[in-house]
């Protein structure tokens, strides 16, 4: 059986971690063509040395260790290690707006992307279907809840699509009194019921914002309308999202929480083989449905109303809430000041309606510098 290659790029983070564990599972099926991470040289080297790889990539040139001088150093050198690499998929786990252009590069080299990065189609989602076609190049969503859409999308066809049900955990501040927020900690945010994340998707999950993100990025992965999304708040996180259907039909992908499952879902298909992780106890679990609040969490109403101005709106979105939460975390700020920097950017931002890629860039760049003074 011929191995498929793959190509990890955020290999030190949850996602990448969790990519290399079904990865280590099914060693008969995969090889690891190379990884690349941030900075974290010491997990990296780690890895490389347990998996027997070579081909390693660490976007901070800041970090650049002579003795590993045979190494990808920087964001130009590992768009040269993608465009060489004999990959047949590159799993995009790089956090925030750094995966938009090592994303189109591996799209433009052919190569098929598993996507765990939210941010490729919040700033850019116009650019990248575009690209996709261009290419002939498949997107394989690893986010649960977007692997759920796309499994629920093969019981009928996209224009039989009444709404998609994207379902929400609602983080761990869902029943406490907003009179209370003003009183949450960095330690209290990053506790999340469900899920175990980096610390600025946990966080952006706290505030919704995280739904919000994943709003815009279901509207072009799937290249359906605002009002055909509807977001459920769902505390068991065990339906991951369902299709809605013209004919009242409702399919709903259910599995437990548990990442390993779309990733492995992306990186066989479209085969499914057996694994030997936890099903689902069904006469000990529950189901409840919400709506989600917009006035108690804000972050999520200021998403929605990007996503239907669209343009740059979205990229000034995303980076504004990156630099609160950054703030956030570094205690700087208070949870509440998240969406107040946020509303204020988005304020303050002139539209650009149909962007170009520099000017995705130059307008995530520009917010970074300026958002939170």
């Amino acid at each position: 059986m011929v191995k498929k290659k793959i190509l990890i790029l955020g290999s030190t983070g949850s996602i990448g971690q969790q990519t290399l564990q079904v990865i280590e599972d099914n060693q008969d099926k995969f090889e690891i063509e190379g990884l690349v991470c941030n900075q974290n040289i010491e997990l990296i080297s780690k890895q490389a040395q347990k998996f027997g790889i070579k081909k390693i990539g660490i976007t901070d040139k800041n970090k650049y260790q002579k003795e590993n001088k045979n190494w990808y150093w920087g964001e130009e050198e590992i768009e040269r290690m993608i465009k060489e690499s004999e990959a047949e998929m590159v799993v995009m786990a790089i956090s925030g707006a750094k995966s938009l252009k090592p994303t189109l590069m591996a799209i433009r080299s052919g190569k098929n992307i598993a996507l765990a990065s939210k941010e490729v189609m919040v700033l850019a989602g116009e650019l990248i279907n575009q690209e996709l076609k261009k290419n002939k190049v498949k997107m394989m969503p690893i986010d649960s809840e977007h692997s759920a859409i796309w499994q629920c999308l093969k019981s009928g066809k996209i224009d039989e699509v009444e709404k998609i049900i994207l379902t929400c955990s609602g983080g761990p501040f869902l029943n406490l009194n907003k009179s209370e927020f003003k009183n949450i900690t960095v330690e209290r945010a990053l506790n999340h019921p469900n899920w175990k994340m980096g610390k600025r998707i946990t966080v952006d999950c706290a505030t919704l914002m995280n739904k919000g993100l994943e709003f815009i990025e279901a509207k072009w992965l799937f290249n359906i309308t605002d009002d055909q999304i509807e977001i459920v708040i769902h505390p068991q996180s065990l339906i991951h999202s369902a299709i809605q259907y013209k004919d009242g039909s409702v399919m709903a992908q259910i599995g437990n929480k548990d990442m390993r499952i779309p990733i492995q879902y992306a990186l066989t298909y479209p085969d499914r083989i057996k694994n030997n992780l936890e099903r689902i106890d069904w006469f000990n679990s529950k189901m409840d449905f919400y709506r989600a609040d917009l006035d108690k969490f804000p972050c999520l109403k200021y998403a929605l109303e990007a996503a239907k101005i669209g343009g740059t709106m979205p990229v000034v979105l995303n980076a504004a809430d990156e630099v609160a939460v950054d703030l956030f975390l570094k205690q700087k700020i208070k949870f509440i000041d998240i969406p107040k920097i946020i509303e204020k950017t988005l304020d303050q931002h002139k539209l650009i309606k149909k962007p170009n890629l520099e000017q995705i860039l130059e307008t995530d760049k520009l917010v970074r510098e300026t958002a939170g003074i």
